[in-house]
């Protein structure tokens, strides 16, 4: 058994055990790295190795017990203990457990503390930018790499498509590893010579401690609007959650801030005193901020203004938002001193991101995309974007996600009502029934007449049969994933591939590149 942070499925916990193996076999004092904590049946605990997952311990580990959304990891001490755990980690003493305790104010952040120890500190040899946000984090991420490899540095990545070291591509499976695995990637990053890592934070991560460990140079927050509210109970845990991503911060770390956000307003003023923020926005004064020169469903040209140094960029990516998300990362790696020019350079460099406002041109006469967007801003930004360059219908393709913020469902409603047709699906339905799902979203539709097919795959191809010459087409919330979970179980499903098969799309040199980078990921 393990506790909800751990990933139940064979194939996660072979995939996660993979990359543990870099934990390195050294003895730490936990008296020494947690000089505050209290001790049971011992004077100190000497540890080698550690898991908060009672199904890995190994010989000699210590057990995290660790608060979990539903189940805490007290209740798989023994367990843990039978799997050869031969001390525990824990916030209050547990009775009747046969082994040695170390007792620890925040178990949460101890236990990354510990992994980030075990694992030789490996952020205090690469420079760390954690990007959050409800919107953006990928793109954000993503656009920091390119520029960071104009740039010539070599630089890692964690985010919600792939993990990489720098050799090392492999499909995610959280949006942010948990903090073993976390602190055993940025170890290989550092083993390879990375110089830079661009990390995505989510907020259960945040909330969870899992990067705790003195890990960022530079914290980017993209904005605050609405998601996970099933997960933290309301609007100001989740922001509270967001902004602990300063309690992941080295000394003297930088904050980028999206000031045309309200949500990041409002962080800004839960961020300690004295931290060093730079500010970046299109419509309130700030200091990395963009004027646009010209907008298509090709692509983007604007001015960049970085500190009063301006210089033109052009961008295949569409929309507002991502001149904004184009702002980040410029000011993220401003910081760590790369130059205009390279920043043009790596923004110019990306051709597109896998299920992000990605199109697909095989000459059908009408204008087709791809995105991930699953949340009522991030889809409300996106018809915006398309509705001002379409030439005929918006005909918007989305669902909402099951077991999930049913609160969310109704804006998703409301959002896509910006489109002249939308068209209400499924999404990953999991352990609800899609028809319920579709009902929440309908109520909050308004002023058009939507049209509702709960088989994802036939809706998709409807929605190709009765596009018409000059028409835009949004097929969102799925992105870049390559399954859909019904009744709990993941079915291959891709968007992007469903969409071509349906188009009978004969392989161009564009989808090639597109596969290209979908498969990679």
């Amino acid at each position: 058994m393990t506790i909800s942070d751990c990933q139940s499925s064979e194939s996660k916990r072979s995939y996660s055990q993979q990359f543990l193996k870099s934990e390195r076999k050294i003895s730490i004092s936990l008296r020494r790295l947690f000089p505050q904590a209290s001790f049971v049946g011992c004077a100190d605990i000497k540890v080698s190795g550690t898991t908060s997952c009672s199904d890995h311990c190994q010989e000699g580990d210590i057990f995290a017990a660790l608060p979990g959304s539903s189940v805490h990891g007290a209740r798989y001490v023994q367990e843990a203990i039978g799997n050869g755990a031969c001390s525990i980690l824990v916030e209050q003493p547990l009775p009747g457990v046969s082994v040695c305790q170390c007792v620890v104010r925040d178990v949460r952040r101890a236990y990354a503390e510990l992994c980030a120890e075990l694992h030789g500190r490996p952020a205090n040899s690469l420079s760390v930018i954690g990007v959050t946000g409800t919107n953006g984090k990928t793109t954000v991420t993503w656009l920091i790499q390119a520029i960071l490899e104009k740039a010539k540095t070599k630089t890692g990545l964690l985010g919600t498509i792939h993990y990489s070291d720098g050799k090392t591509v492999k499909d995610s499976h959280l949006t942010t590893p948990a903090a073993k695995e976390f602190y055993s990637w940025l170890s290989s990053m550092a083993s390879n010579g990375v110089e830079f890592a661009a990390v995505e934070l989510s907020s259960h991560a945040l909330d969870q401690k899992r990067v705790a460990a003195g890990t960022l140079d530079v914290a980017v927050v993209t904005n605050v609007t609405q998601d996970h509210f099933d997960y933290h109970g309301g609007a100001e845990a989740y922001l509270k959650s967001k902004a602990s991503i300063a309690q992941c911060c080295k000394p003297g770390a930088r904050f980028v801030l999206n000031l045309d956000d309200d949500g990041c307003g409002q962080l800004r003023e839960m961020l300690p005193p004295n931290s060093e923020v730079i500010s970046i926005g299109l419509d309130k004064p700030a200091d990395v901020t963009a004027e646009i020169m010209a907008e298509s469903l090709s692509g983007t040209a604007f001015e960049l203004n970085l500190f009063g140094d301006k210089i033109e960029i052009k961008t295949s990516l569409i929309g507002r938002h991502n001149v904004l998300n184009c702002l980040a990362a410029a000011s993220a790696v401003h910081c760590l001193g790369v130059s205009l020019q390279e920043i043009k350079e790596g923004l110019e460099s990306i051709t597109g991101i896998p299920g992000r406002m990605q199109r697909i041109d095989s000459g059908q006469g009408y204008d087709l995309f791809i995105d991930y967007a699953h949340t009522d801003d991030a889809l409300r930004k996106s018809l915006q974007v398309l509705k001002k360059q379409k030439k005929g219908r918006l005909v918007c393709l989305f669902g909402a996600g099951g077991d999930r913020d049913r609160s969310k469902r109704p804006l998703l409603g409301q959002a896509a009502s910006i489109a002249d047709l939308p068209v209400i699906t499924s999404d990953n339905p999991r352990s609800e029934d899609a028809n319920q799902i579709i009902n929440d979203i309908l109520v909050g539709v308004r002023d058009v007449i939507p049209y509702v097919e709960p088989d994802r795959e036939k809706a998709i191809q409807w929605v190709i049969q009765q596009a018409k010459p000059g028409d835009c087409i949004l097929i969102a919330g799925k992105g870049h994933e390559k399954f859909q979970e019904i009744d709990g179980v993941k079915f291959p499903f891709c968007d992007f591939e469903v969409t071509k098969k349906h188009l009978g799309l004969t392989l161009n040199e564009e989808a090639s590149s597109i596969d290209t980078q979908l498969n990679a990921a």
